[in-house]
């Protein structure tokens, strides 16, 4: 997907609301444990609630891995079944890669190509030979780890080396790698008095927001610091949505909380 394509669907929708599929089986309905695939099963009755109201999905690999064989089975069968079925949804393969190149490569060619996902998250701390084989694929996206919404990330990001915040040097030496027009970055929401700084080295890249809603972010302020002209924002819910409901109408119910995010989202593109 082009990042063209991408801004044509937030107007379209009047949204860039960004659903995270962070499936844990203690936590989906029991009757789904019943089926023969019960994260898949819960995905796409999620996915066919919400795909009107969301521009992105964001499966965290890691919720998938942790079920060996089957878990990456439901991960093909969930990135099979989007691509498919709602071809305009960009998809986040949320893996938080970063190796040094033979292995960045392996990854990238895992994800973007064999899994066909729209882009994945890397984490920069090796350097750019870690990060640009996840730049090589035309009109795929890394989506680099700058400011993240964690209480730890004030142990490294934010440090002051040689007059400058550490996250500062890692975004201004990010667009000199290769293909970094292919770049979106991590920014939480429980950071938005940094967004100011962010666009000021970034000012046309796509921003990934976690932490609005139940970490603690606003996303009025977000959109106040961190929206560009053509918006640049993904803002991510996961758990607010996808288990609003632990019972048979766990689909509708998410659907609920995602209609309230899109309509916060319509609002504020409709004031721009």
């Amino acid at each position: 997907m082009t990042t063209a394509q991408l801004i044509a669907q937030i107007h379209s929708k009047k949204s860039f609301l960004c659903i995270g599929l962070d499936v844990d089986l203690n936590k989906i309905p029991k009757h789904l444990l019943d089926t023969e695939d019960p994260i898949f099963e819960f995905n796409k009755a999620i996915i066919d609630a919400t795909h009107d109201l969301a521009v992105s999905y964001k499966p965290n690999t890691a919720f998938y891995e942790a079920y060996g064989l089957t878990g990456w089975q439901s991960l093909e069968k969930t990135i099979r079944y989007l691509n498919a079925n709602y071809p305009e949804i960009f998809t986040i393969a949320d893996a938080k890669r970063g190796d040094i190149g033979n292995t960045s490569t392996m990854y990238a060619k895992a994800f973007l190509d064999d899994l066909q996902f729209d882009s994945v998250t890397v984490a920069p701390y090796m350097g750019k030979d870690s990060v640009e084989p996840f730049l090589q694929f035309e009109d795929k996206h890394a989506i680099m780890l700058a400011l993240t919404s964690n209480e730890g990330a004030f142990d490294f990001q934010t440090l002051n080396t040689d007059g400058k915040e550490l996250y500062r040097q890692v975004l201004e030496t990010s667009v000199t790698w290769k293909n970094s027009e292919r770049l979106m970055y991590v920014v939480g929401a429980t950071k938005a008095e940094y967004f100011t700084e962010v666009r000021k080295i970034v000012p046309d890249s796509f921003l990934l927001v976690p932490g609005v809603g139940a970490q603690g972010g606003s996303l009025s302020e977000v959109c106040k610091y961190g929206m560009n002209d053509n918006v640049g924002l993904l803002i991510n819910s996961s758990r607010a949505i996808i288990y609003a409901s632990p019972e048979r109408d766990f689909a509708e119910k998410a659907r609920e909380e995602a209609s309230k995010i899109q309509q916060e989202m319509s609002v504020i593109l409709s004031d721009r």
